[in-house]
């Protein structure tokens, strides 16, 4: 073989396996693909109490897990002053989605989670000291008509469901998850 001949094999070689693991990366579980929307993108957002004195900024990345059997989350808030990471994949026993979330003060959550016109809707239940007196979290995040992601969650706490977080985010591939 000729040189032009080995750049040419080199490649179409190259062009073969790029494309396999492109269409690897689309392969999601069916019960995940509602997901697909949030997926292979960082967002950043700030809390709707943040302001210029106080900011409260999340950045958080959506991507394809575990040869496509399972949704990855990360995020971290104020460059990693809290974060956490999470798990989402269909559970056939619940025949459900279920997710896990870990975070860095040292809680974490399990919970089920249902997709609906573009949104993650979900209750968990909080595990751990750490939660300051929440039990349980009811959110939702959602792709807006002009490709902005919310999030909004209520807790409940003391015995009664009370007002928690609301953000609005919008794609940021520049923004990193940061873990201290």
């Amino acid at each position: 073989m000729n040189r032009q001949s080995n750049s040419l094999l080199l490649a179409a070689t190259l062009a073969i396996v790029s494309l396999a693991s492109a269409f690897a990366q689309d392969d999601l579980a069916e019960p995940l693909q509602p997901l697909k929307p949030f997926l292979g993108k960082t967002w950043k957002g700030a809390f709707a109490n943040s302001t210029p004195e106080k900011p409260v900024i999340d950045v958080s990345r959506w991507e394809r897990a575990l040869n496509g059997k399972a949704v990855r989350i990360v995020h971290s808030i104020n460059n990693g002053e809290y974060g956490g990471e999470s798990f989402i994949f269909w559970d056939n026993e619940k025949k459900s989605l279920v997710f896990y979330y870990f975070t860095t003060a040292g809680f974490f959550t399990t919970g089920t989670s249902t997709c609906e016109d573009n949104k993650l809707v979900s209750h968990e239940y909080v595990k751990g000291a750490a939660a300051n007196g929440v039990t349980e979290v009811k959110s939702t995040f959602a792709i807006t008509p002009d490709g902005k992601m919310t999030s909004t969650a209520e807790y409940f706490k003391n015995g009664k469901w009370e007002g928690g977080r609301e953000v609005v985010y919008v794609e940021d591939a520049m923004a990193q998850v940061v873990f201290k």
